[in-house]
């Protein structure tokens, strides 16, 4: 029930009241939602009183709604929507799920298909390839069926369902780059679960659904795929870009992203806007292994309480040894990336990043707003080559 007391904690009263009116559900005992002050506790007591069916329902909604309140949700709400302005009319990121949850059911599982795909985008699921710029895709029903039924043929699948819409994706420079997306549903072999039927632990049959999703950007032709596995991978993107592109799968990568820590061998300033918030750049841990082998390696670490730099601290406890001096590569580094406060708050956040030659990153598993930031900072400090 953690995300029901999420969503009901954090969703405006007016909004909750919406959604109860919407879904035609009565809560017992009734909620006055005229009156003045807190009605957490009643809406709570009262989905605490429901059958078990109804109960599901609400957990149901609450799940998905919470799930696209936070950051990155916003971000691929706002990416699908008809109208942004009126969005920003809306009190918190809550009402704002919970009115397209309620006012656009497409428009919301298309936001859910969107953070699917960016949240899994330059991971072990993503691939990238160049393809032609400024191809129209084709959306007509012919060229759907024909790209379904080779869905169908090369996963056996009987049952396929494809969503294609158009979205947008945030880039570092702060514009908006237009995409066109694919959310593709199969349906996958046999299977069977554990379920409690009247009581009774049974096993049940049942056919799993695998996600997949394709995004295509006209104005450079990089078409990026997210599956479960690669050979799945250059299969989607060849048939899409054959039956809804008609252009054929050239199966050439976009370069990974490669990078250089040799400049932090030596003390760097981390130049940055200050538009961006940032209070300061501190290296934390350098990790080197010397030239003449690979089976060695040192590391250099200043902790968070430390009052000089690592370049610092390396030459105090090493001097002429200074392994930064010369004869040493740096293979990995960790920064951390402190932003000034936010009114109201007494401490800014903090960025950690880890990076690993040739190609290591976390940053993949930071929200949307984080990636644009360290994206931006990893080229302007000339750390990544290609992104």
């Amino acid at each position: 029930m953690s995300a029901v007391t999420a969503f009901i904690r954090n969703t405006p009263k007016a909004s909750l009241a919406a959604y109860f009116i919407h879904t035609g559900i009565t809560l017992s005992p009734p909620v006055n939602w005229d009156a003045p002050g807190d009605i957490v506790r009643p809406v709570l007591q009262a989905v605490d009183e429901m059958d078990a069916i109804t109960r599901d329902r609400v957990e149901t909604v609450a799940e998905r709604v919470t799930g696209m309140a936070d950051e990155a949700g916003e971000t691929a709400i706002y990416s699908v929507a008809r109208d942004p302005g009126f969005l920003d009319t809306l009190s918190n990121p809550y009402a704002r799920a919970l009115w397209m949850f309620l006012n656009d059911a497409m428009g919301f599982r298309h936001a859910e298909e969107v953070r699917f795909t960016d949240d899994r985008r330059r991971g072990r699921m993503w691939d990238g390839f160049i393809g032609e710029p400024n191809l129209a895709l084709h959306r007509d029903t012919a060229a759907i069926d024909l790209f379904k039924a080779a869905i169908r043929d090369r996963f056996q699948s009987n049952n396929v369902h494809v969503d294609i819409f158009d979205r947008q994706r945030p880039t570092f420079e702060g514009a908006e780059c237009a995409l066109v997306q694919a959310a593709i549903y199969r349906e996958g072999r046999p299977d069977d679960f554990l379920e409690f039927v009247n009581g009774t632990l049974d096993r049940r049959a049942r056919r799993p659904v695998f996600e997949a999703a394709i995004t295509y950007e006209p104005a450079t032709g990089v078409i990026e795929v997210v599956a479960n596995d690669r050979e799945s991978r250059e299969d989607l993107v060849r048939i899409f870009a054959r039956d809804l592109l008609g252009t054929e799968f050239e199966q050439e990568r976009l370069p990974f992203r490669q990078f250089d820590l040799g400049k932090l061998r030596q003390p760097f300033a981390f130049p940055t806007d200050p538009g961006d918030g940032i209070e300061s750049v501190r290296v934390n841990q350098l990790r080197l292994m010397p030239i003449d082998t690979v089976g060695e390696r040192v590391t250099l670490e200043c902790m968070r309480q430390a009052t000089q730099t690592i370049w610092q601290m390396a030459q105090d406890r090493f001097a002429s040894n200074n392994p930064l001096l010369g004869g040493w590569v740096v293979t990995q580094a960790k920064l951390s990336i402190r932003f000034h406060p936010q009114p109201g708050a007494k401490r800014g956040k903090t960025l950690p990043l880890t990076i690993t030659m040739p190609h290591g990153c976390d940053l993949k598993d930071r929200t949307e707003r984080e990636r644009m930031i360290g994206d931006k900072y990893l080229r302007r400090w000339e750390i990544v080559r290609h992104v």
